[in-house]
């Protein structure tokens, strides 16, 4: 695709285009990695993705992980509200988002108290998944 025709195409094009490939993706990625799996449709420009993905995210149907540096899409896109949750596996990368209404609650609370106005909330929770605790298991108890 040539230059024109990516000039062309609406801002809900580029989000349409750049949320797929973050779903086909499935798993975090860097704005230049998603570049690359957007190449052959013609999107090369990092402002056009950042651009794309800053309204993903107000939309909620992305999320940027602080910790990775990375994005991913929303898998809960009834929550428009700016909250998230996530589970990083720090041994396979694996990454579960899941709701924690007390854990948002909870800070919500704190954040009306302090005075603070919450625009955005992400919890990222490090640690190792259900699959790489049991691989770990199984090599302690092996004595590896």
């Amino acid at each position: 695709m040539d230059k024109k025709t990516t000039k062309r195409r609406s801002a809900a094009d580029q989000d349409k285009i750049v949320v797929e490939a973050l779903r086909g993706v499935g798993r975090p990625v860097s704005a230049y990695e998603l570049i690359e799996e957007l190449r052959d449709k013609g999107v090369t420009a990092p402002p056009t993705v950042y651009r794309a993905l800053n309204r993903l995210i107000e939309d909620g149907l992305a999320h940027r992980l602080e910790s990775l540096n990375a994005f991913v899409a929303c898998n809960h896109p009834h929550h428009h509200t700016g909250k998230a949750v996530f589970a990083i596996c720090e041994a396979c990368g694996a990454v579960t988002e899941f709701d924690s209404e007390t854990a948002e609650r909870s800070l919500a609370q704190w954040a009306k108290r302090a005075g603070f106005a919450v625009r955005t909330m992400t919890l990222e929770l490090r640690g190792q998944c259900r699959t790489c605790c049991a691989v770990s298991a199984r090599s302690r108890s092996a004595g590896g």
